[in-house]
């Protein structure tokens, strides 16, 4: 008996060991593989890689990042004590790198935490004291009552909602927080496991329109050595489907990558009792994205990141009428500072809008004028769905970054699908536009292309130390 039980051990040693060095020497030797297939055309676009890098790495990057810093940009109001609306959450994360610290009142621009109301419209702050004063002396009462106030809000929320592919904190409500962007910034806490493996997977299998029969692809291991072999009957079954659907999943899994790059590029390399670093990791980035580690998906992850760049850069390009108009203003009070910004943020969008390659987004919806309908229903609804999940996230931080940048997205496909809208802006003051953003759309549309711009960029650092290796 203890023959056989030696013997089953030293096999199970044996072949663990082997399985180990294995690991090891795919760990040496895929210092080149990261990025040799994330070259040339991308698929479904009538770009390549090469043009997106030196665009955004030369050109746009950098003028980026200093519009994101400005008063206007940085400060983020969001609620983070909303409960998870699909199952109950145990516990928050523990660790002290998911907190995320709210920023007091007077730290806050006052023009930015002003009510809402006439913020964007330069006539109506000029003409707001002398409105007031009318008031005062007796002007007809024109006031709504308050059950005609509340149908209209709620008539005005139902048609915003109508055009949202995702959830919009309630800016009003007591539980909703200014964040300082600059001093929480996206990096790694720590917070992984079963709480987040759990978000990923109710986001892929239950909202990417993926049957249950069709495997996605996983990160090969010793319990789960088929990957391979799931991969290709998935992109199999990916490739089969609509223009429509492989975009949605392509958008996801994109966001999925600029996550795990930033995670990567901000890892915590050295927590001791004096001092706290974080840096990048060519380790952990390789286990996410070499082709050979991941059973052929890591560069597949990173093409899809391009796709989600050109997305939301082709919807700053439209957007770029309704940012012209000469009553929006980028408000926090300090006048000169708010002209300056916006006109950087104008010169931002148009070098997107220069940009040669653009997205064809009349590609998607298009054929079958009720088909169509439902299908975009769809994919809005789905996409709603992943907003929602982010208030499932355990760790603050990570719930805060993930808010933010599905609502960048959802405000970017809320802007390519409202081109009608946008074109018939009006030139005058007095009519009010028939699309809008709210600040926190604008905030969340900017800060998010800020963090899929600074992934591009991350890449290029990765490509440097990976050869810095070799």
């Amino acid at each position: 008996m203890k023959q056989v039980v030696l013997l089953i051990f030293f096999f199970y040693f044996f072949n663990v060991s082997i399985f180990f060095f294995a690991f090891l020497q795919v760990i040496g030797l895929a210092d080149g593989r990261c990025f040799c297939q994330v070259t040339g055309d991308l698929d479904d676009c009538a770009c390549d890689v090469e043009t997106i890098d030196d665009f955004n790495n030369n050109r746009l990057f950098p003028k980026l990042q200093r519009l994101l810093e400005s008063d206007y940009f940085r400060f983020y109001k969001v609620n983070l004590n909303k409960p998870c609306p699909f199952w109950t959450t145990t516990s928050h994360c523990g660790l002290r790198d998911c907190a995320v610290k709210p920023c007091s009142p007077n730290e806050v621009p006052e023009g930015v935490r002003a009510s809402s109301h006439n913020k964007y419209s330069a006539a109506a702050n000029e003409h707001q004291t002398d409105c007031e004063q009318e008031n005062r002396l007796g002007a007809v009462n024109v006031s709504l009552s308050n059950e005609t106030r509340e149908a209209l809000l709620s008539w005005n929320r139902h048609d915003d909602e109508a055009e949202r592919f995702c959830v919009v904190d309630d800016e009003e409500s007591p539980d909703s927080q200014y964040v300082d962007l600059l001093l929480n910034p996206e990096r790694f806490t720590g917070y992984r496991g079963a709480e987040a493996w759990q978000i990923w997977n109710s986001i892929y299998e239950e909202n990417c329109f993926k049957p249950f029969t069709i495997k996605r692809p996983l990160i090969p291991n010793v319990l789960h050595s088929s990957a391979g072999n799931d991969a290709k009957i998935f992109h199999s079954w990916l490739e089969g489907q609509c223009v429509e659907i492989r975009a949605f999943y392509r958008l996801i899994s994109g966001l999925h990558a600029s996550i795990n790059i930033h995670l990567s590029a901000r890892y915590l390399l050295d927590d001791s009792w004096y001092q706290k670093k974080w840096g990048h990791n060519v380790t952990e980035f390789q286990k996410r994205f070499d082709a050979d580690l991941t059973a052929g998906e890591g560069p597949k992850r990173l093409r899809n990141l391009y796709f989600l760049y050109l997305i939301e850069l082709r919807a700053l390009a439209k957007a770029l009428p309704f940012f012209q108009r000469s009553s929006f203003q980028l408000y926090t009070g300090k006048v000169e500072e708010d002209q300056k910004h916006k006109g950087m943020m104008l010169d931002i969008l148009q070098l997107a809008r220069s940009f040669p390659l653009h997205f064809d987004e009349t590609s998607l919806f298009a054929g079958d004028e009720k088909e169509a309908a439902k299908l975009k229903e769809d994919v809005r609804l789905a996409f709603l769905n992943i907003s929602r999940i982010m208030d499932c996230v355990g760790c603050f931080k990570c719930r805060l970054w993930g808010k933010l940048q599905t609502q960048g997205l959802g405000t970017s496909l809320k802007i390519l699908f409202s081109g009608r809208q946008i074109e018939a802006l009006p030139t005058s003051d007095i009519q009010g536009p028939a699309f809008q953003l709210s600040r926190q759309e604008i905030v969340s549309l900017f800060n998010a292309f800020g963090r899929i711009s600074t992934s591009i960029r991350e890449l290029q650092n990765f490509r440097e130390l990976l050869a810095e290796e070799q």
